[in-house]
């Protein structure tokens, strides 16, 4: 398959291949946010970064993937502590509307893109014609020193990958590579069900199944009180395949400074 890393499909051309529509979830579109000012100095001039997302499992699509530039007071999620809600809703609905208001209202945030469309796997096993690999160019001031990442892993009930506060390469034409490892975001219990799970799990997999629509929104009944830990992958205890299981890495992730 040859991957095309600008991500062109739209929302509209996404939803019309897959047959899908739902509420909040991140299917397609693009947004960007980036934090106006600084200290006002010539060293805390605009820097640019591309950022190239990988989907590295077999058969887990991503939803577009979310990047921020940020200061070291940041912390978008951490293993052991609660998933806050922007990240719930990534986990579990796809929804990137909560931490799109968190970009907007953080000034320790100095820059933020997401991708176009979903990444699929390189094998593209629902046979969308989507890419895996997406290629973002950000910008921010030299107060930003670290990058943070999150995607839904979209066959699963609370799953995400990610990178926490990671360092961003600081001269210019260097690069760091990252490899981003599944999360569990603890909030929602693992049925492995695609009733429980968003309706493009479906679609983006090729496991259409009649009469199973599956849900854009978060169920009380199956609300768990957890923290992130690592991802326990696909178990086989739904209908879910266990085939829809990974290796780590998820993802990998290139950021380089171009300017």
């Amino acid at each position: 398959m040859t991957s095309d890393s600008r991500l062109p499909t739209s929302r509209r051309a996404f939803l019309a291949a897959t047959g899908a529509t739902v509420g909040g979830l991140a299917l397609g579109g693009t947004a960007f946010a980036q934090q106006e000012g600084g200290n006002g100095s010539t060293g805390n001039a605009a820097r640019t970064y591309r950022v190239t997302v990988t989907n590295l499992t077999p058969y887990q699509p991503f939803t577009p993937p979310a990047i921020a530039l940020h200061r070291p007071s940041v912390e978008v999620f951490s293993v052991g502590d609660p998933a806050s809600t922007a990240v719930q809703e990534i986990a579990e609905n796809g929804n990137l509307d909560p931490l799109l208001d968190v970009v907007s209202s953080t000034n320790a945030i100095r820059g933020a893109a997401v991708g176009d469309g979903p990444l699929v796997p390189a094998s593209d096993p629902g046979d969308t014609g989507l890419p895996y690999v997406a290629e973002l160019e950000v910008g921010a001031d030299a107060s930003a020193r670290y990058l943070s990442f999150v995607s839904m892993l979209v066959a699963t009930n609370d799953g995400f990958v990610g990178l926490d506060t990671v360092p961003l390469p600081q001269e210019v034409n260097g690069s760091l590579t990252y490899f981003a490892q599944g999360y569990d975001a603890g909030t929602e219990t693992n049925t492995e069900q695609f009733a429980d799970l968003v309706p493009p799990a479906q679609a983006l997999t090729g496991e259409n199944r009649e009469g199973i629509d599956g849900t854009g929104t978060s169920d009380p009944a199956l609300a768990e009180d957890g923290v992130i830990t690592p991802h326990p992958g696909i178990t086989g205890v739904g209908d879910v395949p266990e085939a829809f299981d990974w290796p780590e890495p998820a993802g990998s992730v290139v950021v380089e400074r171009i300017n």
